[in-house]
C-alpha cells in the first residue's frame, strides 16, 4: 500500500509533464567547402565579409537616399512585416491551448416541458404542477486538456518555428529590395551614360555630314560620301529612343519599389550622373559563413523544423486525450430565489477521449506530414546549393567582366587614335572617306560597349552582394521592423 502511494504521484507527474510524441528535430549537417572554387581575381578577398551597408561602398549619395526611402515605404516589405505579426499572433493562439479555458454564460428562456416525458409521464401528478416556466441560468464552464503525449507542445514548437521563418522571410525581402533598388539605379545611370555617348557622337557625325555636303557642293567629294555620312548619323540617332525607354523603365521601377507612382522619380533622376563605381576590394568571406548569413537559408531551415514538429502533432491523435472539466452556476424558474442555495449547481471531473476507429485518417495524416518533412528537407538542401551557386556565378561574372572592361578601354583608346589618323590621311588624300566613317563607327561602338561593361561590372557587384545575403543586418530593428 505504501509503495502504491509513492508510485501514484510519480505516475500523475509523468502524465502531466508527458513526453512529446514524434521525432525530435536536429538541424541537418551541411558540409561547406573551405574556399570558393571561383578564383578571386576581381578585387575580391577571402576576408570576413563586411556587407551590412554594402551599397555605401559605391559612394553614391543618391543611391543611399533611394535605399533609405525604399526601406521606409516598400510594399513588399510591408507585407513581409505583416506576416511576422501574423505568425506571432498565431503562436500566441496555439500557446494558450496549453492552459485551461474559462467561459461564462447567462440565459433566459420560456420553457414548456412535455407532460408525457419518461418517468414523470408515468407518475400521477396533481393538475396544478407547472410544466411551463421561465428559466434563468448563469454560470461558468472550465476545461483543461492535459497535454500528456505532447501533441499541443509540438504544435507550439511548430508555431514558434513559423515565427522565426516569417522573420527570416522578412529579412530575405530586405536583401531582395536592396538589390533591386541598386540594380535599377545602375540601369538608369547606365542608360544616361549611353545616351551621353550617343549625343556626343551625333554631334560629331552631324558636323561630318555638314562638312561633306559643303565639299560636295564645292566639287571636292562625291555624293556617295554625303549619303554614307548621313546613314551613319541616322544609325546613331536610332539608338536614342531605345536608351530613353530603358532609362524611363528603370526610373518607373524605382518609383514602384519606393511605394510611389511609376513617374514619381523621373524628374529627380533626370540629371545625369556617373555609373556607381566598384570599390578596389570586396571581402566575400568563406562558404561556411554563407549558411549563417543568408536569410533564405535560415528560413528554409526553420520551415524544416516546423515540418518535423507537425509530425508529432499528427502522431498525438493516435493516443487518448485527457481533460479536466467543470461547471458551476445558478439556475431558477424565478428571480426571487435566484441567489438562494437551492439555485446552485456544479459538476467537475476528468474526461477521456480516444479515437478508436477513424478509417485510417490519423495514419494517413501522419504520412502526409512525413512527406511534407521530406519536401522541406529537400527544399533546404536545394536552397543551400542554390546560394553557393549564386555566389560562385557572381564571383566569376564580376571578375571576368572587369577583364572585359579593361580590353574595351584599350579598344576605345585605339579607336580614338584611329579616328585622328584616318582624318589626317583623308585630308591629305591618302584614304577615301569610307575609312573615316568606319573609324567613327568603330569608336562609337567601342565607347558604347565600354559604358555597357562598366554598367555590367556594377550590376555584377550588386548581384554578388545580394548573393552573399548582406544588408538586412544594419536595418534589422529599424523602420523595417514595425512588428
Amino acid at each position: 500500500m505504501r509503495g502504491a502511494r509513492k508510485f501514484l504521484p510519480a505516475v500523475l507527474l509523468g502524465l502531466l509533464s508527458g513526453c512529446s510524441v514524434g521525432p525530435s528535430y536536429h538541424p541537418p549537417v551541411i558540409k561547406a567547402a573551405t574556399q570558393w572554387s571561383s578564383p578571386l581575381l576581381g578585387g575580391e578577398t577571402g576576408g570576413s565579409a563586411s556587407i551590412a551597408l554594402w551599397w555605401k561602398n559605391f559612394h553614391d549619395p543618391e543611391l543611399d537616399l533611394l535605399i533609405d526611402r525604399a526601406v521606409q515605404s516598400n510594399l513588399d516589405l510591408r507585407i513581409a512585416t505583416a506576416r511576422v505579426r501574423e505568425a506571432r499572433a498565431q503562436y500566441k493562439v496555439i500557446y494558450d491551448d496549453l492552459g485551461p479555458s474559462l467561459e461564462t454564460s447567462g440565459s433566459y428562456q420560456r420553457l414548456l416541458e412535455s407532460k408525457h416525458q419518461p418517468i414523470l409521464g408515468a407518475i400521477p401528478l396533481p393538475g396544478n404542477v407547472p410544466f411551463e416556466n421561465n428559466v434563468y441560468q448563469a454560470g461558468f464552464d472550465a476545461a483543461w486538456e492535459i497535454d500528456v503525449f505532447g501533441g499541443t507542445r509540438r504544435a507550439v514548437e511548430a508555431a514558434k518555428t513559423d515565427v522565426a521563418a516569417a522573420e527570416y522571410g522578412r529579412r530575405a525581402a530586405v536583401v531582395s529590395l536592396l538589390g533591386e533598388v541598386a540594380r535599377y539605379y545602375v540601369e538608369a545611370r547606365g542608360s544616361q551614360q549611353r545616351l551621353a555617348i550617343a549625343s556626343r557622337n551625333i554631334d560629331a557625325q552631324q558636323a561630318i555630314v555638314e562638312l561633306t555636303r559643303s565639299q560636295f557642293k564645292g566639287g571636292l567629294t562625291s555624293e556617295l560620301d554625303v549619303q554614307q555620312a548621313s546613314a551613319l548619323l541616322a544609325t546613331t540617332k536610332a539608338q536614342v529612343p531605345a536608351l530613353e525607354t530603358s532609362f524611363k523603365e528603370a526610373a518607373h521601377r524605382l518609383g514602384v519599389l519606393l511605394g510611389q507612382s511609376p513617374g514619381a522619380l523621373l524628374e529627380e533622376l533626370s540629371r545625369a550622373a556617373p555609373i556607381p563605381g566598384a570599390p578596389p576590394a570586396v571581402p566575400v568571406g568563406l562558404p561556411s559563413e554563407l549558411l549563417r548569413r543568408r536569410p533564405d537559408i535560415q528560413q528554409a531551415e526553420r520551415e524544416l523544423a516546423g515540418a518535423t514538429a507537425r509530425i508529432g502533432v499528427a502522431m498525438a491523435d493516435l493516443y487518448p486525450k485527457f481533460s479536466l472539466t467543470g461547471n458551476m452556476g445558478l439556475q431558477s424558474v424565478s428571480t426571487s430565489d435566484w441567489f438562494s442555495s437551492g439555485s446552485r449547481f456544479w459538476s467537475a471531473g476528468p474526461t477521456v477521449q480516444w479515437k478508436i476507429f477513424d478509417a485510417g485518417r490519423i495514419r494517413a495524416n501522419i504520412k502526409v506530414q512525413n512527406a511534407r518533412e521530406e519536401q522541406a528537407l529537400a527544399h533546404y538542401e536545394q536552397t543551400v546549393l542554390a546560394s553557393f551557386e549564386d555566389v560562385e556565378n557572381a564571383l566569376t561574372a564580376y571578375a571576368k567582366e572587369q577583364t572585359r572592361r579593361q580590353s574595351l578601354a584599350d579598344a576605345v583608346d585605339a579607336n580614338q587614335q584611329a579616328v585622328e589618323i584616318a582624318g589626317q590621311l583623308y585630308r591629305n588624300g591618302l584614304v577615301d572617306f569610307l575609312r573615316v566613317l568606319e573609324s567613327q563607327r568603330a569608336l562609337f561602338e567601342s565607347q558604347d560597349a565600354l559604358v555597357q561593361s562598366e554598367h555590367t561590372v556594377a550590376l555584377n557587384l550588386v548581384k554578388l552582394y545580394k548573393a552573399l545575403g548582406g544588408g538586412w543586418e544594419s536595418l534589422d530593428g529599424k523602420a523595417v521592423h514595425r512588428s
